[in-house]
């Protein structure tokens, strides 16, 4: 309430200060142009340690209590215009409290590719807002097909494959044949770089290395230290690359010219329901939802997840218009009741898988005009 009722960045920060919760972005704008942002959530003052492995209990290893949130990292009208977060580090470095600060982050292509958007205009229109929220550039391609393209191969299909990537636009859309090479080569170079690189015995606590640290190996194996240097990064781009045709034929059939990104054997969304394991065959249908073909991946902006059943993502979404409220938009997936007996239950889930948005409408002759049900709750005598 505090944070909604504010008038001034100041007194929006002095909201913030109650924000007692896990880290999140706090964001700002006013009537006036005025843009901000305040980092949030409790931070404890390490100055003995990281905090990133156990330390000793005998008092030599204790926090110096929490940084009051106001001191977290902020920003008040940015040069560029506009500030941009999708979860990766947007903390300056000249930081002066980074005993504070934590170490996991998002990968930073979503926000990349967020920044790359808006340095393209100089206004952002409702319906370039709507395409930024759907929006499945991969920044991410930019800094590995450079190296696919480095070398042949003996395998005349798999060879015509690779240079066929160099006329991809880059986007994973769901249709798109040059969208599905690229995904599953990415994730099948995360996996064998992630083998060689994590240790044997650390294998089942970790699986995989974050993305942005295995682009770093590949770009630069000799200060990583990749075992066997950069000839063995060549080879491993190399076998990667033909493993990843090899799954592809498995999964989409031998006829390279029907595959595509958006498929129920490579990218889709089934929604299960948590009792779905539970549920014998004749009633998930009712249950569970889709599937459906879909785009993206956990690195573009319209994020779909790292796994090839949409495993995470935004199931809601909000465009709001302040200078006409009922022009205003959302999408929540997959309808609006929990119920799967009710006609509501799944009504919007087509709409969501294909990117669409129904009207938020805000005044009262509008939402009424479109009401189909009411329902009173009153209480018992």
């Amino acid at each position: 309430l505090r944070m909604d009722q504010s008038k001034t960045f100041e007194e929006f920060r002095e909201a913030c200060n109650y924000s007692h919760i896990p880290g999140e972005n706090m964001i700002w704008a006013d009537k006036d142009n005025n843009i901000g942002w305040q980092a949030v959530g409790i931070a404890p003052i390490r100055n003995t340690h990281s905090g990133m492995v156990p330390v000793p209990g005998d008092g030599s290893h204790e926090w110096d209590g929490y940084l009051e949130i106001r001191k977290r990292p902020n920003l008040y009208n940015p040069a560029e215009g506009y500030f941009a977060t999708a979860n990766q580090d947007v903390t300056d470095p000249s930081f002066e409290h980074m005993n504070t600060h934590y170490y996991l982050w998002s990968d930073p292509y979503r926000g990349g590719r967020i920044k790359e958007f808006f340095d393209a205009r100089t206004k952002l229109t409702f319906e370039e807002m709507i395409a930024l929220q759907t929006d499945y550039k991969s920044t991410s391609a930019n800094y590995l097909l450079p190296q696919l393209f480095e070398f042949s191969f003996i395998d005349p299909e798999i060879n015509r494959l690779a240079i066929d990537l160099k006329s991809w636009d880059r986007v994973l859309s769901r249709d798109s044949r040059l969208a599905a090479i690229y995904a599953m080569w990415e994730a099948n170079l995360r996996r064998k770089v992630s083998e060689v690189m994590i240790p044997e015995v650390a294998q089942e606590y970790m699986s995989q290395i974050q993305l942005k640290r295995v682009i770093d190996i590949v770009n630069d194996p000799v200060r990583w230290k990749f075992p066997g240097g950069a000839a063995a990064m060549q080879e491993l781009l190399k076998s990667s690359f033909e493993e990843a045709i090899e799954y592809l034929h498995d999964r989409l059939g031998d006829d390279v010219a029907v595959w595509t990104y958006g498929d129920d054997d490579f990218k889709h969304i089934l929604m299960r329901h948590p009792l779905s394991t539970a549920l014998d065959e004749s009633m998930k249908p009712t249950f569970e939802v889709g599937p459906l073909p879909r785009g993206g991946n956990a690195y573009t902006v319209g994020s779909t997840g790292g796994a090839w059943n949409q495993p995470s993502g935004a199931s809601f979404k909000v465009i709001i218009n302040t200078g006409n409220w009922d022009s205003s938009v959302a999408m929540n997936a997959p309808g609006q009741a929990g119920d799967p007996r009710e006609p509501h239950y799944q009504d919007l889930f087509e709409m969501w898988g294909n990117d669409k948005y129904f009207p938020l409408f805000y005044t009262r002759e509008k939402v009424e005009a479109a009401t189909t049900e009411r329902i009173r709750l009153r209480p018992e005598n």
